[in-house]
């Protein structure tokens, strides 16, 4: 940029406008050619803009669905144990007890400092049914507050309250798709669904569970199952004391022939930290704690923060791996603005002598040259950044993803096209120049 200012800066606005109006003419001369020398440039740029905003967008996906989860929260999960020493007291027993127990709540909110709230939590998959209509869907019992401690809406109606907690209340609060299924064509507010022998009173829509770390291998008990097949649109959410009145310690599997008996006190707690400086060193504690009261691995420990922390780091070498692969696009453009212009300069050979030969300096022949590559890249720059930003919306509007474009991706795109077209056309410009006069003229 320093070159084309110490050239601009000994002209007058005449000079400048008659050079410039001679470079648009010389491109005009091979509209077909200028065309497709531009075209590099114009991919090039709408790669780098379009790459950058689906990146960012995934990346934002991501960080929304860990922020929903509380950078303050540390989750813990039960986990159906998978060694063949549990197997065998299963086959046993005929129940298989695992997961996280009253005796570890205990001991976490009795040890640690600072801990604010405890959300504990229970889950079991069966079918959900309205009339005849039934949905196979995850169950989850849990307390007054869960909401606002895992940032889910409420979408219609109200969340169950402490008083319906200690009285053991049938009642429940759906999520919207679930809603949906068992009631396409009314409001379910006020209604009754039925789970086993029991009636529930449906008394609030909330928002779908967002897919993330902590719904993905759960194990048949853990609330991570937060619906039929992974669907974590389907969920029914009740208080915590009904379904252990209602269902007891043990739950009874009769599925497909086959007959299983869980006992899990608590498939999944939150644990809420007064600090994010104190998030990591409370995960610590609490898995030393469930290290001594488990023989199995059969919890698991998620720290949101942590989560968050990796996927900003994971969103950086994204970004860093999309430009460069979009920035391979410029640099071929960039090869091709200097190809076609040694091949100008060679065609124009006797022009450069005539201008040479009429009082022109080497700077004027710099300079016509370089407005000729400034004027194909800035405009195949100006292209690129409208099939750029058009290229993200199309992707949103027909494959429903989410895409972001910041403000300065489209400018960095332009003046990256720009400066490519500096940069490329340097070399041509100074070689037309150094072009002796009279063996110019002498040119066939």
């Amino acid at each position: 940029m320093s070159l084309a200012a110490s050239l601009v800066s000994g002209l007058s606005p005449w000079r400048l406008k008659r050079t410039v109006i001679l470079g648009i003419k010389s491109l005009w001369m091979h509209k077909l050619r200028s065309a497709l020398t531009a075209l590099g440039i114009v991919f090039g740029v709408a790669s780098v803009i379009a790459m950058l905003a689906i990146g960012e967008g995934a990346s934002e996906e991501a960080q929304n669905q860990i922020k929903n989860l509380g950078s303050q929260n540390i989750i813990l999960q039960s986990l159906k144990p998978t060694n063949s020493k549990t197997a065998g007291e299963q086959q046993r027993s005929l129940v298989l007890s695992y997961g996280l127990t009253m005796r570890d709540l205990e001991q976490i909110r009795s040890t640690l400092t600072g801990i604010e709230v405890l959300v504990p939590g229970r889950s079991l998959k069966d079918f959900v049914w309205r009339i005849s209509n039934s949905v196979d869907t995850a169950v989850l019992g849990t307390v007054s507050w869960y909401p606002q401690m895992r940032n889910r809406s409420l979408l219609a109606g109200r969340f169950f309250t402490p008083v319906e907690m200690e009285t053991r209340a049938a009642v429940c609060v759906l999520t919207s798709d679930l809603a949906k299924k068992l009631f396409p064509l009314e409001s379910p507010l006020g209604k009754d669904v039925r789970l086993g022998q029991g009636y529930y009173r449906v008394i609030g829509v909330l928002e779908p569970r967002p897919s993330g770390p902590s719904d993905s291998g759960a194990g048949s008990g853990g609330s991570g199952s937060s619906g039929a097949e992974g669907d974590t649109g389907m969920e029914m959410i009740m208080p915590l004391s009904t379904m252990q009145d209602r269902f007891g310690d043990v739950i009874f599997k009769y599925r497909s022939g086959s007959f299983e008996a869980e006992k899990v006190e608590f498939s999944e707690v939150t644990v809420k930290v007064d600090s994010t400086e104190r998030v990591v060193s409370a995960a610590s504690a609490i898995k030393h704690i469930l290290e001594t009261n488990h023989q199995d691995q059969d919890y698991r420990i998620v720290v949101p923060l942590e989560l968050l922390r990796r996927a900003e780091r994971t969103k950086q070498i994204f970004n860093i791996v999309l430009g460069s692969i979009a920035a391979i696009s410029l640099l071929v453009g960039g090869i091709g603005i200097m190809n076609i212009m040694l091949a100008t300069v060679t065609e124009r050979t006797r022009e450069i002598g005539i201008r040479r030969a009429l009082g022109a300096k080497q700077r004027d022949i710099v300079l016509q040259f370089l407005v000729e590559t400034i004027l194909l890249a800035g405009t195949g720059g100006v292209i690129g950044v409208a099939l750029g930003l058009a290229i993200p919306e199309l992707i949103s509007h027909f494959a429903k993803m989410l895409t972001i474009i910041r403000l300065w991706v489209p400018v960095l795109a332009f003046s990256i096209s720009v400066l490519t077209g500096i940069v490329f056309g340097i070399y041509p410009a100074l070689r037309a120049a150094r072009l002796n006069p009279v063996e110019a003229l002498r040119h066939e």
